[in-house]
């Protein structure tokens, strides 16, 4: 554990994850484990949101009670395997405002490609938590942060399913102020620059397609 970086060992998110790595767990329930996953992991990222009272009345009495303070926070999907996790976010999280950054990998350079941005307003005044299952080689990560940061984003968090220690650094290098939460992080990249032991192409097993 690091400032810059957050792996949340959680039974149930360890669990969770054990039974998305396995490569005869099928598509509807590696979608549904995924969309339980992102839940748990949305406590962690969302930790330190700031509060400030309102004042209520309960059944019994008047009372200053906690509520989350300033503009509601931003989730931004880089595209598409980042869905996953946004679904269940806005389970926790439904009044977010939401963006969509659409980001693809060249296989032969590993370099990312922006086919589609479209960002709610005012980040400047909005945390926002950027969602993608894979930290690879962090090149995507990097590129979707870049934009944002152009767009006024100041506050910026990343919530993935899995990392490696090679997409960690990239993110650290380009980005230091930005920390990572993710539920692992994973030995290595291989050659064709895919997580090892990872759990595949997580935008294919979540969608059923190859």
């Amino acid at each position: 554990m690091t400032e810059h970086l957050t792996v949340v060992d959680h039974p149930l998110v360890q669990h969770k994850l054990t039974l998305m790595r396995d490569k005869d767990t099928s598509t509807a329930v590696f979608r549904q484990l995924l969309r339980e996953i992102s839940q748990l992991l949305a406590y962690e990222v969302t930790r330190e949101l700031p509060m400030t009272t309102k004042s209520i009345e309960t059944p019994m009495c008047q009372m200053d009670a906690p509520v989350l303070k300033g503009r509601k926070l931003a989730l931004v999907s880089i595209l598409r395997a980042g869905n996953g996790l946004l679904d269940g976010l806005l389970d926790l999280i439904p009044s977010a405002r939401v963006g969509f950054v659409g980001l693809y990998r060249d296989e032969e350079t590993l370099q990312p490609v922006q086919y589609y941005c479209k960002l709610p307003e005012n980040l400047e005044d909005r945390l926002v938590i950027v969602v993608d299952p894979m930290l690879a080689t962090g090149n995507s990560s990097v590129a979707a942060i870049d934009l944002l940061k152009a767009s006024g984003a100041k506050n910026i968090r990343f919530l993935c399913l899995l990392a490696t220690p090679e997409g960690v650094a990239r993110m650290h290098e380009a980005h230091p102020d930005v920390p990572i939460v993710t539920a692992s992080l994973d030995k290595c990249l291989n050659d064709k620059g895919y997580i090892v032991p990872g759990l595949g192409d997580a935008g294919d097993r979540m969608f059923g397609t190859k």
